[in-house]
């Protein structure tokens, strides 16, 4: 039947290591940093109109995708963390929403993208994104969780007027729970995954501020555009280690005399 042979095709997303998160935490910044570069360097509306076109053609490079391939799923990743501060800051700076009024809306929303995953494929794991549909899930869910992230990380820097380095250091803290809930307290893989994944959003994104902006935000002052080309550069290094890593064949043992 077709549907089993689709069932049995190859995984779409890589294998959740530590150079996942790493560059997912890199994505995270990057798309933060290149998001407010473009909207105060060119006209806003411009910019927006070029972060979607960008977002929709690096993720119609992934679908074309017949299996995992680094570079084509870490671009469709950062054009979503491009696109996805966007879609947040533009709730906030183009109709004036309230940051925490956009929160509890991308709450909302990504709650409802996961009840629909479930109801339709009875499960939320990432380890079996295998259809199209389950796809189309999966980067609804990963959109919803750059915009929440985004619109968190600005309610904590700045409506709770924290600042960009203390709310990196707080998402720093907070996601620890699960990590050691899924080490030490056998929290639920899936749930633990999602939560971190959220996370990683507002805990880059922080930084990257920080690291931006001017010294009267509470910044270092490097400027958006120098962080965002620093962290592109070592995502492409990180990808291409990845890309070399994965296609080097196993050395085999030597035969025991």
């Amino acid at each position: 039947m077709v549907t089993s042979t689709v069932l049995l095709g190859a995984s779409k997303v890589p294998e959740v290591t530590v150079a996942f998160w790493i560059i997912k935490a890199l994505t995270t910044g990057m798309g933060e940093s290149t998001s407010d570069y473009l909207v105060h360097r060119f006209p806003p509306v411009l910019a927006v109109i070029a972060g979607f076109i960008a977002f929709v053609a690096a993720l119609a490079v992934q679908f074309g995708a017949r299996r995992y391939v680094p570079w084509k799923y870490w671009l469709a990743v950062a054009m979503v963390g491009v696109f996805g501060t966007m879609a947040a800051d533009v709730l906030h700076v183009g109709l004036g929403v309230p940051y925490v009024v956009s929160s509890a809306f991308f709450v909302v929303a990504l709650a409802t993208v996961f009840a629909l995953w479930y109801a339709s494929e009875r499960t939320l794991s990432i380890h079996s994104i295998r259809t199209v549909r389950r796809e189309l899930f999966y980067w609804a869910a990963v959109m919803a969780t750059f915009a929440l992230g985004t619109a968190a990380g600005d309610l904590s820097a700045v409506t709770l007027h924290l600042g960009y380095f203390s709310s990196g250091l707080l998402f720093a803290a907070i996601i620890l729970i699960p990590a050691i809930g899924y080490w030490r307290f056998g929290l639920n893989p899936i749930f633990g995954f999602w939560f971190a994944y959220v996370l990683t959003r507002p805990l880059g994104a922080s930084f990257a501020d920080w690291l931006g902006v001017s010294h009267r935000r509470g910044g270092l002052n490097l400027g958006p555009g120098p962080v965002s080309l620093a962290l592109a550069l070592l995502i492409v290094i990180s990808v291409a280690y990845l890309t070399v890593t994965a296609s080097r064949p196993a050395r085999s043992r030597p035969a025991r005399s």
